[in-house]
């Protein structure tokens, strides 16, 4: 049986369907006024997949699914300097 082998990808492209499903879950139930706009959480997942931290759907520098955090207002990303210090919310 073949190995996977770590991807810089989000959850579901890794292959991580049930992680996925309830990341997504989770991010669905956020109150609105604590979640990022659409535009700000895919600004923020590109920039994620851009990174060489990013394995498998987790930040390896703060340890974070990093659909989540991107979902969250008021959150950074981890890097010094932060990746996401250029998106506005």
């Amino acid at each position: 049986m073949a190995e996977k082998m770590p991807c810089r990808c989000l959850l579901f492209e890794a292959g991580e369907k049930d992680m996925a499903r309830a990341v997504a879950e989770y991010v669905a139930s956020l109150d609105e006024g604590a979640r990022a706009d659409e535009p700000t959480y895919r600004a923020r997942l590109a920039q994620c997949k851009d990174c060489a931290q990013l394995m498998n759907g987790t930040c390896r520098l703060c340890g974070c699914y990093v659909e989540t955090r991107a979902a969250k207002k008021g959150q950074a990303c981890p890097m010094v300097p932060a990746r996401w210090g250029r998106i506005v919310e």
